[in-house]
């Protein structure tokens, strides 16, 4: 029978950990005079993501996905983080809810 000692099993414990996930590719997304620019970021597949949608106009705006799942309002002047998992290649429409004229697509490759 094999037995380790409690200090040489918390060292094997720390050994064996599982891997980390990729750290997130980071992207940034910002909303001016009612466009979003860039209006198609292109990113890698199956790259978790961190998009930084930051809103310089005076208005809220919402930056909605429905391929995306997302639905979050950008203040005036401020951001906000969406992290999103890896993604298979497509074209991943997004929106602003309060202007027609802030449209885009993230590109999956």
């Amino acid at each position: 029978m094999f037995r380790l000692s409690l200090p040489a099993f918390f060292m094997t414990a720390l050994l064996v950990q599982p891997a980390q996930a990729a750290d997130p590719l980071e992207i940034v997304i910002t909303l001016k005079n009612h466009v979003f620019e860039p209006q198609e970021p292109k990113v890698p597949a199956n790259q978790p993501l961190l998009i930084t949608v930051v809103n310089d106009d005076d208005t809220p705006e919402e930056f909605e996905s429905t391929p995306l799942k997302i639905e979050k309002i950008v203040a005036p002047k401020s951001s906000i983080k969406l992290r999103v998992k890896g993604l298979a290649p497509a074209r991943y429409e997004f929106f602003g809810e309060y202007n027609e004229t802030a449209k885009g697509a993230l590109i999956v490759e």
